[in-house]
């Protein structure tokens, strides 16, 4: 397996996208791996190469969150060969997401490492919200909406299902639960038996889980319903083979479908038209989730889509760091949400900004780091929407816990992180749950943060005049104007005691009067 690129400034850069710069997106996930490679063409993308895998993650779960390790090695040798394809890219036109089965494994990082060491490149994991979002974003892409018009979207994979009501591109309802083909497989027909007893048992449950959101799904509407994703895909195969449709899904067709099904006393013995060989062990979870869902919601017809989760990841990628970038309109949201202090989130930002522009290239922080941070300047002070003791804790908390739009969980926890760690002092705790490979580039960015912080504790709005801050390996000098400083007595004493606290974030810091 190949090494991980070391993390430097020039890997971080992301030079903005021209025609001709390609593109590769990941999906790992609970039933099969997909990776797409498209190329900027005229303003659009072109898909130029597609690679599928089928790894069935969720077959390795086991009740206390670990992964067999046969599975393991099964995603591991599939992950090579992915990276050996798109080894030539720069790492900022390449994103991986991880889905359901990381989110359920009780040590991600375990099979985390070993995997971004196979692909050569980070992985993220993404929440099912996220990952609703990104589904609806592929699909609307490959399917354009019509102005005005509601459109549900429903994606099952291996192991979770997701519900999206969107306008345009954005969704507007977004859940997703733990029911998908090899899930629902495994949980419900471990044995490989089938009986109509045991399927009813099965609907019943499933479709109790979805009742917790169809009436608000209802009450909203849409006007036409698209299914993505491989179980969709291939019941809407079957539905054509069986010449009960020309490839939608109907309220109709499902049933016959079901107990042609169920004609079979085991699931190696179905006999579906259409079907493959490779979807058969798992037809039956899909089936039963899709029933589930028609039932919930009331749907008559559904049509499918061949786009799908990696689409949108791919979509999404190419609209990160510009104006298209959801981070940015998901942290305005929580501003505003919360009631945050613009004016002194600005200057928090803008005084964090010129801390990290004289160390980045010394600390080998990127482009990547710096908008972490700006993002963490603008919402450090969230927190106090709840109380003003332990503001830093509550921020922290929600922006761990939150749905966020276009965060993965791994930046939600490194946002969390700063805010947490911007005041008083440093817990062990605080950086438990970043990865290694954002480890040191955290912990760092924790510090400029608490300098532009106390800088900015009285709210003045007059800039320094003198601002210079140096580092050496995990050293920080710190040079401000002795005028001033004289000037300010309380932010001298915070100051004088600022060195101890660094200490917890592996840093010593100097300072110096001029």
């Amino acid at each position: 397996m190949r090494t991980p690129p070391r993390r430097s400034p020039a890997r971080a850069q992301a030079a903005p996208l021209r025609d001709g710069d390609l593109l590769a997106a990941l999906d790992l996930g609970s039933n099969s791996f997909h990776m797409v490679v498209a190329q900027r063409v005229l303003g659009q993308l072109r898909v130029v190469d597609r690679l599928r895998e089928t790894v069935r993650m969720a077959e390795g779960l086991d009740g206390f969150g670990g992964l067999a390790p046969d599975v393991r090695d099964r995603a591991l040798a599939c992950l090579e060969r992915f990276g050996q394809r798109v080894a030539e890219l720069p790492a900022p036109r390449i994103r991986a997401v991880a889905t359901n089965t990381v989110r359920q494994l009780r040590a991600p990082e375990r099979f985390l490492v070993p995997a971004e060491a196979a692909l050569g490149h980070a992985i993220e994991v993404i929440s099912g919200r996220e990952e609703a979002r990104l589904v609806y974003l592929g699909v609307a892409h490959a399917q354009p909406p019509k102005d005005g018009q509601l459109r549900l979207v429903i994606d099952i994979g291996g192991g979770s299902t997701e519900c999206i009501i969107g306008s345009g591109f954005d969704p507007i309802e977004r859940e997703s639960l733990q029911a998908g083909c090899v899930a629902s497989t495994r949980r419900f027909f471990a044995n490989g038996k089938l009986s109509r007893k045991r399927w009813n048992a099965a609907l019943t449950e499933v479709s109790a889980e979805f009742q917790q959101f169809a009436s608000t799904y209802r009450n909203l509407g849409w006007d036409e319903a698209i299914g993505s994703s491989g179980t969709n895909k291939a019941i809407g195969e079957i539905c054509a083979a069986m010449k009960l449709t020309k490839g939608a899904v109907t309220a109709e067709a499902l049933p016959q479908l079901r107990d042609r099904l169920l004609q079979a006393d085991r699931i190696e013995d179905i006999d579906l038209p259409g079907l493959s060989a490779e979807r058969k062990p798992i037809i039956a979870g899909g089936l039963l989730v899709l029933e589930a869902v028609f039932a919930a919601l009331g749907l008559q017809r559904m049509q499918v889509s061949k786009a799908a989760l990696r689409e949108g990841v791919l979509h999404d990628l190419a609209g990160r760091g510009g104006v298209d970038d959801p981070r940015e309109v998901s942290v305005a949201a929580l501003m505003q949400r919360y009631g945050v202090d613009a004016g002194q989130a600005r200057r928090v930002e803008a005084t964090a900004m010129r801390l990290f522009d004289q160390v980045a290239a010394d600390w080998g922080l990127g482009a990547d780091d710096r908008a972490m941070l700006a993002r963490a300047a603008r919402v450090h002070e969230l927190g106090l929407a709840i109380a003003h003791s332990g503001y830093h804790v509550h921020g922290a908390y929600i922006l761990e816990h939150s749905d966020i739009a276009g965060f993965s969980q791994q930046e939600q926890r490194v946002l969390a992180a700063l805010v947490r760690t911007h005041r008083r002092g440093v817990p062990k705790s605080a950086f438990e749950m970043i990865p290694d490979r954002l480890l040191a580039a955290t912990r760092r960015s924790a510090a400029l943060l608490r300098l532009a912080v106390l800088l900015h504790r009285s709210h003045e709005t007059d800039e320094m005049p003198l601002l210079r801050l140096r580092a050496a390996g995990e050293q920080l000098h710190l040079a401000l104007d002795r005028a001033w400083l004289q000037a300010r007595p309380l932010l001298r004493a915070d100051l004088e005691g600022e060195p101890e606290d660094m200490l917890g974030l592996g840093l010593t810091l100097q300072l110096a009067a001029e």
